[in-house]
């Protein structure tokens, strides 16, 4: 810790997910008095993990992807010790009634492909489509760059699933931030890459353990965690000094930092500011949409499901995107039990978002069913949790809406916004801890952040591509 911590200024941060959390370590360690500040009962965000039924679960399927950058990795490392596991990719895809082993291998396409879909991707190699007529879209990129046939069984029903719109009606940037094969070509090279390219680091006891670990550095290096804490005002005085209100369950306090870091959804930022927002402002974030997702949980008094780690459903007739067992992820787990999750994706305003869990349960052995996998044991328990702002949606015209919107963020003296939420980004979280490590070194040791590097940042953030 540096020798002039006793001039260092105090840095609210609010939310405790992993860009809030890698922040806070960062600023703790050189002398900041940091503060986060989390409305929920535990930390991570999305990100994080809970006990069910004495299995750690994730909200999800995550991974730490090893192009995380290596300073980052190096850290993590040495929080969780042995307990940061190196596994293999072993997932599988339901594609078009055929399992194939995800990510694809070409002995498995080769063998277990049906033949139709086989020979459209040779087609679609050897002749490419012309460009079509008019701006792009999520459908054109990716119909240019893999074809009809990859687009037509694959990508374009998934991402309806998901996004709840039809591709077309995509803009182009979520093909280019959400496809890291966006092309024949490079879908060749991630099929053909050495083996080392199809694994994952995990940790031992859910992937929650890396935020916790990061908290637990942070809460060491002085940092203050405020958890059940909502954030109700950001007032910004004339002088670029602010006052963050917050409730707690000890009732209401003021905080009053040098720098707020905001790493919540930069929607709900701009309805909480005060001076309030430009009427222009408050528009286009209430035109910015979020996709929600159901995460339903079932309990299943077996050992083991079965060998895989995830299972794809792109079929529009299947209605979950995927399942994943955590078992098999983290290998910590209750001898003679094991707990599926499955996703899916769909808006608050839609009937199943409010279905009891029970009926959620049954939808998802009616999936699983449909696909392939019945299951006829003893579900013990079925818990759903429910995700209001899982995925940005980049619906065509969204750009103006969230540039106009990020414009005003960067006006606001005292204030920076980062994180997936903040940014309205999607992104693993080895990319939002590289935010959060990029926006403490804009924080001199003054307290002053330097916006013109983060701007630099910024850029390079423009080229992160979600992994799967």
């Amino acid at each position: 810790m540096s020798n002039v911590t006793a001039n260092r200024r105090p840095v609210v941060i609010l939310g405790g997910g992993p860009a809030g959390l890698g922040a806070a370590w960062q600023l703790a360690r050189r002398g900041f008095r940091v503060t986060v500040v989390e409305r929920g009962p535990a930390l991570g965000g999305n990100a994080g993990s809970f006990q069910l039924d004495g299995q750690a679960v994730d909200f999800g399927s995550h991974r730490l992807h090893p192009s995380c950058d290596p300073r980052i990795l190096s850290d993590i490392r040495s929080m969780l010790g042995t307990d940061l596991l190196d596994r293999p990719r072993h997932g599988r895809i339901h594609l078009c009634q055929r399992w194939l082993h995800f990510p694809l291998k070409p002995a498995d396409i080769l063998l277990n492909a049906p033949r139709p879909f086989a020979a459209g991707v040779l087609r679609d190699m050897l002749w490419k489509p012309r460009a079509a007529a008019g701006p792009d879209n999520f459908a054109t990129v990716l119909q240019r760059g893999l074809g009809p046939t990859i687009c037509r069984d694959f990508y374009f029903p998934y991402a309806q699933k998901i996004w709840g719109l039809d591709p077309q009606l995509l803009d182009a940037e979520q093909a280019r931030r959400r496809v890291s094969a966006g092309s024949i070509a490079k879908l060749a090279r991630k099929v053909l890459a050495p083996s080392t390219k199809g694994r994952f680091f995990y940790p031992r006891h859910g992937f929650g353990q890396i935020s916790d670990a990061y908290a637990q550095a942070a809460r060491d290096a002085g940092a203050t965690v405020l958890l059940n804490s909502n954030v109700d005002r950001v007032e910004l005085s004339a002088d670029g000094s602010a006052v963050v209100e917050v409730s707690t369950r000890d009732g209401a306090t003021r905080l009053h930092p040098a720098l707020v870091l905001s790493t919540i959804p930069v929607t709900h930022l701009a309805r909480m500011m005060q001076p309030a927002a430009p009427a222009g402002v408050l528009q286009a974030a209430a035109s910015l949409r979020y996709r929600a997702m159901l995460l339903i949980y079932l309990t299943l008094e077996t050992d083991q499901f079965t060998e895989y780690d995830a299972h794809y459903f792109p079929s529009a007739g299947i209605a979950i995107t995927r399942l994943s067992e955590p078992k098999n992820y983290g290998l910590a787990g209750v001898p003679g039990r094991t707990v599926l999750c499955a996703e899916l994706p769909c808006d608050p305003a839609d009937a199943v978002w409010q279905a009891a869990d029970s009926e959620l349960g049954q939808v998802v052995l009616s999936a699983l069913e449909h696909a392939g996998l019945p299951y006829t044991g003893t579900v013990s328990r079925v818990t759903a949790r429910r995700l209001p702002q899982a995925y940005p949606v980049y619906a065509q015209g969204f750009q103006p809406h969230f540039q106009q919107l990020d414009q005003w963020a960067d006006t606001l003296q005292g204030v920076v916004t980062l994180g997936r939420q903040g940014l309205f980004a999607h992104d693993n979280t080895h990319h939002t801890l590289a935010m959060a490590y990029a926006a403490a070194e804009c924080v001199d040791d003054q307290g002053s952040f330097h916006r013109d590097r983060w701007s630099l940042h910024r850029r390079e953030f423009e080229s992160f591509i979600v992994e799967d």
